[in-house]
């Protein structure tokens, strides 16, 4: 299954599908085989890079709408 990202209103980034999560070194966290989590928008978790709810007591609002980014800039 290919990895899907979806932004929840007010909430968590849910991934989906075939991913790895690496820290700054780049070493794998282990995942214990899931292939669905959910990482922390409001910078409240106490369990970062993972969302562990907190965005429902901190007053983090965000209603994300898709759109279109620009063309990346070109390199010389």
């Amino acid at each position: 299954m290919p990895t899907k990202i979806t932004v929840n209103r007010n909430g968590s980034l849910r991934i989906e599908g075939d991913f790895e999560i690496v820290d700054p070194e780049g070493k794998p966290y282990g995942l214990a085989g899931r292939a669905t989590v959910t990482l922390c928008r409001c910078g409240q978790s106490k369990n970062k890079p993972f969302c562990d709810s907190s965005h429902k007591t901190c007053g983090f609002s965000h209603e994300p709408a898709a759109f279109e980014l620009p063309p990346p800039a070109v390199k010389l």
